[in-house]
């Protein structure tokens, strides 16, 4: 194992443009795999910016979930990585870890997702034809991008959708890279009694949702259940909402790949695998923790260091991806990008926000073949400040 120089840079953070990640990736994918940096909350760690290492530190047990989150302003950057709390199996090693998903992956199965198809497409329309009733301009994010997948997460699990103004700002707070302690620990002390008011409806009078099954299940506390359905709802709504309002202005920004698309809509499927590797919208990375020491690309990572597998920059990896990775290609055929992670910890939501993107895109292209961004796109303000990546807004007419 080679031990190269100490590397002092910090983790790339600033994009030059606003669907790649930093430029600086290239160099490190080529010059410095596995480098040593200090990360954007001050601490020390290793980033695997390579595709096959960023694989690799998922898929290997050695590499604890266990982690403290990326937060400015918390608990000194190197401080031990405090339990994870009841039901956040995101941050749990087996068989802790185990025991949730296995609860877990009956709920999302790929032909429970799919059955859900006709239901989404509805609800699709439905914004599609309040949208085409208000008229243009309209910010696309709170019309159509937001509601769409936080309407089916609702309807999963069991939450009102009336509830949404009250979980969508604990959970906006939880994924801003600057919410302070106090904020962050009052958005998930709001969170978590929300979902022990909805675990004891859930008792009293069960549905045919994940909540209650998880309820019939026994298996779990109710301090878990607030875990677990927090967690469900952030992910639920958070990522693919994202995607969604980010692959428009892709697609928009991209008027070749869009109008292959509309001469040729079996290219869907294809097409959102390809924005999911491109945008890669969890813009940081995935943290990981060292158990032992380990080899990772020819360096040793001493036990109890910080890991980092930065997904996009894997998703841009040329070894990989061979035919231009930096390019938006809707005719791409590889479906092994990062985006959705890899191993044990793989999104369980994965099919579902698969179902809610080609729906949500096929259908907005095709109601409204004149889309456009209502202002330049330099001025849309992009989620630079958040865990994930995405735009704040995006007003659009037609």
């Amino acid at each position: 194992m080679s031990q190269m120089p100490h590397v002092t840079e910090r983790q790339p953070v600033t994009r030059t443009c606003p669907f790649d990640p930093p430029a600086e990736y290239r160099t490190l994918r080529d010059e410095a795999p596995v480098a040593e940096v200090t990360l954007p909350d001050g601490a020390t760690g290793w980033l695997g910016s390579r595709y096959a290492d960023v694989r690799a530190v998922l898929a290997d047990p050695r590499f604890s979930a266990r982690r403290r989150q990326l937060r400015t302003g918390g608990p000194p950057a190197d401080a031990p990585a405090p339990p994870p709390a009841p039901g956040m199996f995101i941050m749990m090693d087996a068989p802790e870890h185990t025991r949730f998903r296995r609860l877990l992956t009956g709920q999302f199965t790929v032909r429970r997702m799919r059955q859900l198809a006709p239901a989404v497409e509805r609800i699709v329309a439905e914004h599609l034809d309040a949208m085409a009733a208000a008229g243009g301009p309209v910010d696309l994010v709170q019309t159509f991008a937001l509601p769409i997948p936080s309407l089916v997460i609702c309807e999963l699990l069991g939450v009102p959708y009336a509830d949404r103004e009250e979980f969508q700002r604990n959970s906006a707070t939880l994924v801003r890279l600057d919410a302070g302690p106090e904020e962050v620990r009052q958005a998930q002390a709001a969170m978590n009694a929300y979902f022990h008011r909805l675990a004891a409806d859930k008792r009293a009078e069960p549905g045919d949702d994940i909540l209650s099954g998880l309820v019939r299940s026994g298996e779990l506390t109710d301090d878990e259940l607030a875990g677990v359905g927090g967690l469900l709802l952030i992910a639920g709504h958070e990522t693919t909402a994202n995607m969604i309002a980010l692959g428009t202005l892709c697609l928009l920004r991209n008027p070749g790949q869009l109008a292959a698309l509309r001469a040729d809509p079996s290219l869907m499927d294809g097409a959102v695998e390809e924005l999911l590797r491109y945008l890669t919208v969890v813009q940081y990375g995935v943290r990981r923790t060292a158990l032992e020491d380990v080899e990772l690309g020819g360096r040793r990572i001493p036990a109890g260091s910080l890991v980092v597998a930065v997904l996009s920059s894997g998703n841009r990896d040329a070894d990989q991806f061979p035919d231009e990775p930096e390019q938006l290609d809707v005719g791409r055929t590889s479906r092994s990008h990062l985006a959705f992670g890899h191993g044990v910890h793989q999104c369980l939501g994965q099919q579902l926000a698969r179902v809610e993107m080609k729906a949500a895109l096929s259908a907005l292209f095709a109601r409204f073949p004149d889309l456009r961004p209502a202002v330049p796109v330099e001025d849309v303000p992009m989620r630079d400040d958040m865990l994930v990546y995405g735009v704040h807004e995006l007003p659009v007419t037609w």
